[in-house]
């Protein structure tokens, strides 16, 4: 059975400190019990950093420092394995986001990412010669967070001298994790138009709808 909780002091430090702040900056998005975290959860983690932070200087380190540092450690270990199981039980949590808190996944006891149901929206940056930066973002939203559980863009484009018809004539394919995707061209190619489109795409490859194809001119 995999353990998320290590058995160093230290590492233990580490990883409960990624996993509560992961948590904390994304408990509306998952849908966590905010009143639980800051009731319970974060007044032991807080007796655990200062004990912590207390232990570290071996000069001053003194039995009863040694005792509070375990005694915050046992105080706060329980509330944080909670943590632990109500974020693996979770639908909104993916295996990604497990996986970057360093929680340890169990096979076959994950659902999947569902496929990706928006598309990215997106803003051109042409400040630079032969250069277009594109900006990315979910649909109608103002955070350039990708939307739960998407891993990236799938981006399809190309050089047309007509508006393609259908995004099957854009024949380039790139993908991209993290806003924005640069695309570098010669100088025979600026003033030219590019045509391009998007869509999410989850972890497991599963593909969402086309964004609307848009077109920009290399500077």
């Amino acid at each position: 059975m995999p353990t998320s909780v290590p058995t160093k002091d230290f590492d233990y430090n580490v990883r409960q400190e990624i996993i509560v702040t992961t948590s904390m900056s994304k408990a509306t998005e998952w849908g966590l019990d905010v009143l639980w975290i800051t009731g319970t959860l974060i007044p032991r983690k807080t007796e655990w950093d200062s004990a912590w932070a207390a232990y570290q200087d071996p000069m001053a380190r003194t039995p009863l420092i040694t005792k509070h540092k375990q005694t915050a450690r046992k105080n706060y270990e329980p509330c944080l394995r909670q943590l632990i199981r109500m974020l693996e039980s979770n639908p909104h949590v993916t295996e990604d986001d497990l996986t970057g808190m360093g929680i340890a996944v169990s096979s076959g006891n994950r659902r999947p990412s569902p496929p990706p149901t928006t598309f990215p929206d997106c803003t051109i940056d042409t400040s630079v010669i032969r250069r277009l930066s594109i900006h990315f973002r979910d649909h109608g939203s103002l955070s350039r967070a990708k939307p739960h559980g998407v891993h990236g863009i799938e981006i399809r484009w190309a050089i047309l001298s007509v508006p393609p018809a259908d995004v099957s004539e854009l024949t380039n394919s790139s993908f991209d994790t993290h806003s924005p995707f640069t695309l570098d061209f010669t100088e025979r190619q600026r003033g030219q138009i590019i045509w391009f489109c998007m869509r999410w795409e989850n972890s497991t490859g599963q593909k969402g709808p086309w964004g609307e194809i848009q077109n920009a001119i290399i500077p």
